[in-house]
């Protein structure tokens, strides 16, 4: 009984240590600059251009679904850092782009979308959001327009997007904690957007291959499932190279469509 009564108090001792490192952890680097919180200055492996332009556009949606989230439980602070990404970190690579997707400039509504979260101005907030929609909405349509094969083009864009995710993911953990818990949050949206995107092509999906969309929407719930909360956990919800393998069957199963 003594040694089981020493080896439950060494194992108390070790969570309760552990628990707290990680608290450490997080309180250190809960605020990081935004080049340590985010990868989404990384610019992917090559992909063709309308696929990488569509992949930013994602991302930015993907920070609006977290944003909006963050709004609705009024942490107004970590609304404000995700609605500031799009324009900090993505704006500037697609800005001379815009014009070939017949997208107008759109600097202007994030910027007016952040001082309204900013404000804490939850009167004008939907407004602002729309505005910045209407935006993203012009190059949808460019892009449907582009792709006569537009599910495997959503389907591919969507790959890119959880590949994101991943390498988001990689920064927000290390030493079994949540370090970066902004970075989860990114993970998570996107994650969360490239689900949206394969739903809204799953009438082609089916027709084109049903086992391959199977395959992908259960890797996708498995994600959706690790990355439940929109706060982060203390420590990782997943193993990063587990992320990694699923995010790999899923694109295995995405390359059945072509």
């Amino acid at each position: 009984m003594m040694r089981a009564a020493i080896w439950l108090g060494f194992a108390v001792f070790a969570a309760t240590g552990l628990t707290a490192l990680c608290d450490h952890a997080q309180a250190q680097t809960a605020a990081p600059a935004r080049s340590e919180a985010s990868n989404t200055v990384r610019l992917p492996a090559v992909l063709p251009p309308d696929v990488a332009f569509g992949r930013f556009i994602a991302l930015i949606r993907g920070h609006l679904l977290t944003g909006d989230e963050l709004v609705r439980q009024r942490d107004w602070e970590d609304a404000h850092r995700h609605f500031m990404f799009p324009l900090e970190e993505i704006y500037g690579f697609i800005r001379e782009n815009l014009r070939d997707y017949h997208m107008p400039p759109f600097d202007g509504a994030l910027k007016a979308l952040a001082r309204t979260v900013a404000a804490h101005n939850a009167k004008q907030y939907p407004k602002a959001r729309e505005k910045v929609e209407s935006a993203l909405a012009a190059a949808d349509a460019d892009l449907k327009l582009r792709q006569p094969d537009r599910s495997r083009f959503v389907v591919q864009t969507a790959v890119a997007v959880l590949n994101a995710a991943s390498e988001e993911y990689a920064d927000a953990v290390g030493d079994d904690c949540i370090v970066h818990p902004i970075g989860y949050q990114t993970a998570r949206g996107f994650i969360l957007q490239a689900d949206r995107m394969f739903e809204s092509v799953t009438s082609d999906l089916e027709a084109k291959n049903p086992e391959a969309l199977h395959d992908m929407r259960d890797g996708l719930s498995q994600l959706k499932q690790a990355f439940a909360t929109l706060n982060a956990p203390t420590h990782p919800p997943i193993e990063l190279a587990a992320m990694q393998d699923i995010v790999a069957r899923i694109e295995f199963a995405a390359n059945k469509l072509r």
